[in-house]
């Protein structure tokens, strides 16, 4: 049997892995949803880069070695909303996007300087109580159009905010 918790690969194992091969994510959009099923609010959580900047971002993480998609989604939900967020993971798993993140600019419009990752994004309500844990500073929710708004979109960097305005898209919110 494979272990794949508590961890994937060490520090220096997985910036050599990085360097040489695409790394799978999945990214999720946290919406609360009305009776009928329509967005009503989109959750984004605040955080501290490591070179001390603030940001907006959406929940991601990768797909460890040996896990299923669904559990991978699931597991970054529940880190980043924390347990009681209560999500729910929609029945089917095609994503409603892949991103394709690369560490030169300019060749999508997603960019991530460290690695060239494919990131299966995700829509997904959410119900319960989320208070953000890990590096999330805090979860901030936003009605789709403040979250299409130029500032909120200046605040997602590394294509992120594309991805965003992607999801409203797909959800039929105007963008």
């Amino acid at each position: 049997m494979t272990e794949t918790t508590p961890g994937w690969l060490a520090p220096e194992d997985l910036e050599s892995t990085r360097a040489q091969l695409p790394i799978l994510y999945v990214e999720a959009v946290p919406v609360r949803v009305d009776d009928a099923g329509e967005v009503t609010r989109i959750g984004l959580l605040l955080r501290i880069g490591s070179d001390g900047t603030v940001s907006r971002t959406l929940v991601s993480g990768r797909v460890l070695h040996h896990e299923r998609v669904r559990d991978a989604l699931l597991r970054h939900l529940e880190k980043d909303l924390g347990p009681v967020a209560l999500p729910r993971i929609p029945a089917s798993l095609q994503p409603f996007t892949v991103a394709e993140y690369f560490p030169t600019p300019g060749i999508t419009e997603f960019h991530d300087p460290r690695q060239h990752a494919v990131s299966l994004a995700y829509i997904v309500p959410v119900a319960g109580d989320c208070r953000p844990r890990q590096d999330a500073l805090d979860l901030v929710w936003f009605s789709p159009e403040e979250a299409a708004s130029p500032l909120v979109q200046q605040e997602m960097p590394g294509g992120r905010g594309a991805l965003l305005k992607r999801a409203l898209a797909h959800v039929g919110c105007p963008t």
